[in-house]
């Protein structure tokens, strides 16, 4: 069976920007959240998933986390990463739908977030990892 591994990227963007000390690039640029985020990226990697996405709330974080979406993103399109957001939904509502499209399509799903809410879309072919 295919396996999807689908990201709530603001989620753990906020966790990795609380996590760690604060980091920046030469020229001043805030990096710390980038930094973790993609140290969790990497042991994701780790299954192997046959799909893979990143979902973001198109709303403003504090504004040094803010500085940073833009560079994760590129990033994220660089390393050929699938980014999703939408106007008005919040990147839950994507993970959720994405999990229901994988289902009916017989691909296994691992959401991972940091949002309990999450919980309830748990079936034999949905897994959360918090």
């Amino acid at each position: 069976m295919k396996k999807l591994i689908a990201i709530d990227g603001n989620s753990l963007m906020h966790r990795a920007y609380y996590a760690l000390p604060s980091m920046t690039a030469k020229d001043g640029t805030p990096t710390g959240a980038i930094y973790g985020f993609v140290g969790m990226l990497l042991k994701l990697l780790s299954y192997e998933p046959d799909y893979l996405l990143v979902a973001f709330d198109m709303h403003g974080p504090p504004e040094d986390l803010r500085a940073q979406f833009p560079l994760l993103k590129e990033l994220l399109r660089e390393m050929g990463i699938t980014i999703c957001e939408c106007e008005r939904y919040e990147a839950d509502d994507i993970l959720g739908t994405i999990s229901r499209i994988a289902d009916k399509n017989g691909v296994d799903a691992l959401l991972v977030t940091g949002d309990r809410d999450a919980l309830q879309l748990i079936n034999d072919h949905t897994h959360v990892l918090l």
